[in-house]
């Protein structure tokens, strides 16, 4: 199975889901969570709660319903022989744990050297954005991006760093509010050259 074929499993499996629940069905549990604190659902200030909450996972999830390597499909090969690193620097994004619901906010550099052909920078961070709408871990986050410019772009290397801070250890547990995790995912000539590395980890400072 191909890492491409691996990145795009949690969009199939979503749809392939025919007992996904509708809206309404969110909006109930959302009011029985709010029963389940101790509040009331039906007072003023939580009566629109329910419906409120529903869209606002609607948009922090939007990632499930996107093709991250459908946006590196137009690409430009008019580049007299560029052959140097691209580097995307600090793409910011908002992300959810898959073990508690909790934030992910954090940063990606992603960078890429071409063989014959490159692609609007905007669409580098889409992937960054559609991969982060999903609930994730940090790794497999990181990995998908590379993967997927990998399978699509075909260059001759890719590199990814993702810098991040987890709620889940900051607002809970171990409540430990000034750390943050750092991953990478080195590709082709990325894995292969010392100097090509060092020279793309020297912009992620």
């Amino acid at each position: 199975m191909s890492s491409n074929v691996r990145a795009l499993e949690p969009v199939r499996s979503l749809h392939a889901h025919s007992g996904r629940p509708e809206r309404a069905e969110v909006e109930a549990a959302v009011r029985t969570i709010l029963r389940w604190t101790g509040d009331d659902p039906d007072r003023d200030g939580l009566v629109e709660t329910p419906a409120r909450v529903a869209r606002a996972l609607e948009e922090a999830f939007v990632g499930y319903t996107q093709d991250p390597a459908q946006v590196l499909q137009k690409s430009f090969d008019e580049i007299e022989g560029y052959d140097e690193m691209i580097v995307l620097r600090g793409v910011r994004f908002e992300s959810h744990c898959e073990h508690h619901m909790a934030p992910i906010l954090g940063r990606a550099w992603v960078a890429y050297v071409p063989t014959s052909r490159v692609v609007g920078i905007s669409k580098l961070a889409r992937v960054v954005e559609i991969y982060a709408k999903r609930l994730q871990i940090q790794e497999r986050l990181t990995a998908q991006v590379a993967n997927t410019i990998n399978d699509v772009l075909k260059p001759k290397g890719v590199a990814v760093v993702v810098k991040a801070t987890h709620h889940c250890m900051t607002t809970r547990g171990v409540h430990k509010p000034d750390t943050d995790l750092v991953t990478s995912r080195m590709l082709g000539c990325f894995r292969d050259d010392p100097q090509l590395r060092r020279e793309f980890l020297g912009t992620t400072v």
